[in-house]
């Protein structure tokens, strides 16, 4: 009985981009029994990632991670959220890129009140487009947002074309984010 409650168990997260200001986050919906490799994909589908980067998860003072391309990491596919929550854990750190160091504080929140029949992993709510990868982390995504917002910066036309055309940072879409999850985890 116990087995069973924990797999239908759904933890719930938030998920924001550190020194973003405004936020940029993301409310994802995990099944309890997922891993933090698959909390790992469901970041990047959600985000915007292109999960073309190394990453890692710290959850105090272990570094968990991909064990066939991170050097010094316990492997994320042996720890489970509900294994987490049910030693205490609260708060995790998620980096991307590191050479742009992306860093995503998440936060296990208390779990919506109503869970019955939500299907996961989802993305619920959140705000703000995700930055173009390999634009320098934190601060050169905001010296990009000053260049972009500047039709008469030396550089505008440049970075325009770089990231392929208009970039609003306010454009996100629940809707698409959760349907993109539906499809990376073949949830029906």
């Amino acid at each position: 009985m116990a087995k069973a409650a924990a797999a239908k168990s759904i933890i719930s997260l938030k998920v924001t981009l550190r020194g973003s200001k405004p936020p940029i986050w993301r409310r994802l919906l995990m099944p309890g029994i997922a891993t933090l490799g698959e909390l790992h994909m469901a970041i990047q589908v959600a985000m915007g990632w292109e999960n073309s980067h190394l990453h890692d998860f710290s959850v105090g003072r272990v570094r968990y991670g991909d064990t066939d391309n991170t050097d010094d990491v316990v492997d994320e596919n042996r720890m489970t959220l509900n294994r987490m929550v049910k030693s205490g854990v609260t708060r995790l750190t998620y980096m991307y890129d590191f050479g742009d160091d992306w860093e995503h504080e998440i936060l296990i929140e208390k779990p919506p009140l109503s869970t019955e029949g939500q299907s996961s992993p989802a993305c619920v709510a959140g705000k703000r487009n995700c930055p173009p990868e390999d634009c320098g982390g934190i601060w050169g995504y905001q010296d990009l947002l000053g260049i972009l917002a500047d039709p008469a910066h030396p550089d505008h036309e440049e970075r325009l074309e770089w990231i392929g055309g208009e970039f609003d940072p306010e454009a996100f879409s629940v809707e698409d984010a959760d349907a993109a999850l539906a499809g990376c985890f073949n949830r029906k």
